[in-house]
């Protein structure tokens, strides 16, 4: 890495005026809409690559952008508009994913803020940034579903496990998608 692209912060592409940011975060809630429906059916929670889009966009975005188009994201679903896996609508929230949708938004902030200590700056670091946010939506998400369920063991059983394997291959991805962001002084370490 070149030291002008180590002097470049993370998510500097987006900001510099609000008219980048406002596309940012437009693009970003169309990725989240996106990936929303590439899934393959699990119940109660669905598999699809909307974790991969939140960490990545943590990672690249920063803590302020990336959290802010999540929270653009989840607006657009309570307004009623289909973003989600399965619809849209206040009444979404209460279901079994509206904790790992809140979630989201506290991973891509916590996602952002390992970018800007340089976490993307390293392949491995970048990944263990991913992981340590993934962490955040299952443990959002997981509370939530236990509520929804009455059962934590069963949230777990039917929360995360099924997931694992999928989930190491988003985080690793997203790493990966953080990482080569940083080295081309494109991604993550503004606020």
């Amino acid at each position: 890495m070149t030291a002008n692209t180590q002097s470049l912060p993370v998510g500097a592409w987006a900001q510099g005026s609000l008219g980048r940011a406002v596309v940012s975060v437009l693009a970003g809630t169309i990725l989240l809409a996106l990936s929303a429906r590439v899934e393959i059916p699990f119940w109660p929670v669905p598999l699809n690559m909307q974790t991969f889009v939140v960490l990545a966009l943590g990672l690249v975005y920063g803590p302020v952008l990336g959290a802010a188009t999540v929270l653009a994201y989840l607006g657009e679903g309570l307004m009623g508009l289909p973003v989600f896996a399965h619809g849209g609508g206040p009444a979404y929230l209460a279901g079994p994913t509206g904790g790992y949708l809140i979630g989201f938004v506290v991973a891509a902030w916590v996602a952002g803020q390992l970018a800007v200590r340089g976490w993307v700056r390293n392949p491995v670091t970048a990944i263990a940034a991913a992981f340590i946010a993934n962490l955040v939506v299952y443990a959002f998400g997981v509370s939530w579903l236990a509520v929804v369920l009455g059962d934590l063991q069963k949230a777990i059983a039917v929360g995360v496990l099924p997931f694992l394997l999928g989930a190491a291959l988003k985080i690793a991805g997203a790493g990966l998608l953080g990482y080569a962001f940083a080295r081309t002084g494109r991604g993550g370490t503004a606020g």
